[in-house]
């Protein structure tokens, strides 16, 4: 089972209601229906951004160097 809060299947359904000009999607049992295409947009963009940071892209490292020149 995946950790994953999202699915492409869950895209795929979102961006195919866009599409259909439709604001009700159904995820396997649920249905939820957006009250405008403003916020199927939105709900759009958050799942792509979620799918998009477990595609492998490696994160970021934040490194910090500390030098010194006198005392330790």
């Amino acid at each position: 089972m995946s950790d994953l809060p999202y699915t492409h299947e869950q895209l795929q359904a979102l961006r195919s209601a866009l599409a259909r000009g439709e604001r009700r999607v159904s995820f396997g049992d649920r249905l939820v229906e957006y009250r405008s295409v403003d916020e199927l947009l939105a709900a759009i963009r958050e799942v792509e951004a979620a799918l998009a940071g477990t595609e492998g892209r490696p994160r970021k490292v934040r490194r910090l160097l500390t030098t010194t020149s006198k005392g330790f």
